[in-house]
């Protein structure tokens, strides 16, 4: 059964107004597609059944749900790979010059899932930091179950397989099972925490990295401003920032430049683009 148009937009409007994503007319199926496992959970007999009960008795709990299945959840290890190669390549040698004094360094993957991007960011930092080099990465996510299963640092076999090098694997991972974890010692560099990134942001410690990927195409102009002004304050002045290949902040906030990171871009605050750095249009 297709979801009629008052449920629709009845999801639409709750959606948008608690994480700002925006979802357009001929995504009904969709919708649908993600609810049901929601719907069974509670025991309700249809999608339909499950809404009609919340929109009697709100809860916040049912809206969490809501969000968790609608929240888009594709994930890999070295999701695209070129953002990776670009921080060991590029952004890693300038910050180990930059950062003799104290020797360490702060990531954030802000839209991290299931922990993939987080974990792959640790797996790189730990590969090609100098000796006697730290670092923290902190994951975040607007989804609860995302959270817990990237604290949790357990994946099946069919995830380990997406992009994930065998070399990588046996020497990050232990067996759990049927599964692979994470190892505590690659673990122990890395946080979680849910956020919404379209609410205000907690006060934090600066990031010399910031991952903030395949988020802002879900959201509207001024979604996207309010986003990349947050993000900007929690960026040291000679930050990046890198975006998913599809999202710019062209047009939409002057306060960044496009710089050229090996064979692809990432951003950076105009007054600290250092001089000679490869500007791109």
């Amino acid at each position: 059964m297709t979801l009629s148009a008052a449920d629709f937009a009845f999801v639409s409007a709750l959606v948008r107004r608690e994480a700002a994503i925006v979802l357009a007319p001929g995504k009904e199926y969709l919708v649908e597609a993600r609810l049901i496992p929601v719907a069974r959970q509670v025991g309700a007999a249809s999608v339909a059944e499950f809404l009609a009960n919340m929109q009697r008795r709100p809860n916040s709990e049912d809206q969490r749900r809501i969000i968790d299945a609608l929240t888009t959840n594709e994930t890999s290890w070295f999701r695209d790979r070129e953002p990776f190669s670009a921080l060991t390549d590029v952004v890693l040698p300038e910050l180990v010059r930059s950062r003799g004094t104290n020797r360490k360094l702060r990531l954030w993957s802000a839209a991290s899932s299931s922990g993939q991007e987080a974990y792959s960011l640790a797996i790189t930092l730990q590969e090609n930091l100098p000796t006697g080099w730290s670092y923290e990465i902190m994951g975040s996510d607007i989804s609860t179950e995302m959270v817990k299963r990237a604290e949790a640092a357990e994946y099946s076999q069919v995830e380990v397989n997406r992009g994930l090098p065998a070399t990588q694997l046996v020497q990050y991972f232990e067996r759990a099972g049927a599964h692979w974890r994470i190892t505590p010692a690659l673990r122990r560099n890395v946080s979680f925490k849910l956020m919404n990134l379209t609410a205000p942001l907690p006060a934090l410690p600066p990031f010399d990295v910031i991952f903030l990927r395949n988020v802002l195409i879900y959201f509207d102009v001024a979604t996207k401003k309010s986003v990349l002004r947050n993000v900007a304050r929690l960026l040291r002045p000679d930050g990046w920032l890198f975006l998913g290949a599809a999202e710019t902040t062209i047009g939409i906030d002057d306060n960044y430049e496009r710089v050229a990171a090996g064979r692809t871009s990432a951003y950076r605050v105009r007054s600290a683009v250092p001089a000679g750095t490869a500007r791109k249009g």
